[in-house]
């Protein structure tokens, strides 16, 4: 599942983050950083899901 949600984390951010963490003010966050930019939703994205 690890892989999975790194793959869709990558590809779509917002979508890696919805699946490890639901739908919250995390993606929400994600979502508007990756409309702003593909890479800060993507730095964010890896961040929340694998720093933590």
């Amino acid at each position: 599942m690890a892989i999975i949600v790194l793959i869709a984390t990558i590809l779509l951010p917002p979508l890696g983050v919805a699946m490890k963490h639901g739908l919250g003010a995390t993606t929400l966050l994600n979502l508007v950083l990756t409309l702003l930019g593909f890479i800060p939703g993507l730095i964010h994205g890896l961040y929340v899901n694998y720093a933590r």
